[in-house]
């Protein structure tokens, strides 16, 4: 039994190529610049997105996106635009934008074992006249963040089969504790109980405000 010395990072690409074997003739074609109708089929049909940016030094956020299916507008042929809600105010990918426009956005939707990514450079916009195609429940963007695409392909669905996302039977018993006790164990600085976490955090009154900030 060989003996564990620690982790063998590899550091090099042609290690790494070595170690994966080469990439597959479909998977390096796949690799599109500008949308087909397929792809804004499927933007059309998504509720959800995943957008992934980093600040000019590398640090990294991920944040997740969602509203009614077709929340994310396809203005031409390379250009989206995403509309911002309210939430917690930290607008780490929003900052992020601002000193590197470089994003990464994954389209899924429920059900569906494949995504949509998409990659590109990204600017906010305050207001435009397409806001008004966005508003929900009486409610327009805060912003919008406008996404020139240099690069969509969609990605199989190992990842989903693998991890069996949208199948019940299959997902592991629920056993962590509710928001409102993760957030008073975790962070240091909560004055406020439980029971009144609760009542911040439950559906209601989260419902309530989805849209009202």
């Amino acid at each position: 039994m060989r003996e564990s010395t620690g982790p063998n990072e590899i550091t090099d690409p042609a290690d790494l190529r070595e170690l994966l074997g080469e990439v597959l003739p479909r998977a390096a074609t796949k690799e599109r610049a500008v949308l087909h109708a397929r792809d804004r089929e499927w933007i059309a049909t998504s509720p959800f997105l995943v957008m992934s940016t980093s600040d000019a030094e590398g640090n990294c956020d991920t944040s997740p996106k969602g509203d009614p299916a077709g929340f994310v507008r396809v203005l031409d042929d390379t250009t989206l635009a995403i509309p911002e809600r309210p939430g917690n105010r930290r607008a780490d990918g929003y900052l992020n934008i601002l000193a590197n426009p470089h994003v990464g956005l994954l389209f899924v939707i429920p059900g569906r074992r494949e995504t949509l990514r998409i990659n590109g450079r990204a600017r906010l916009v305050r207001d435009a006249p397409y806001f008004d195609d966005m508003v929900v429940r009486g409610h327009r963007p805060i912003l919008a963040v406008e996404v020139d695409i240099d690069q969509i392909f969609f990605h199989c669905a190992k990842a989903f089969m693998r991890s069996h996302l949208w199948e019940p039977q299959q997902w592991p018993e629920d056993t962590l504790p509710s928001a409102a006790c993760l957030v008073k164990e975790v962070q240091t600085n909560v004055t406020e109980t439980v029971e009144e976490l609760e009542r911040y955090y439950s559906p209601e009154s989260y419902a309530a405000k989805l849209y009202q900030g």
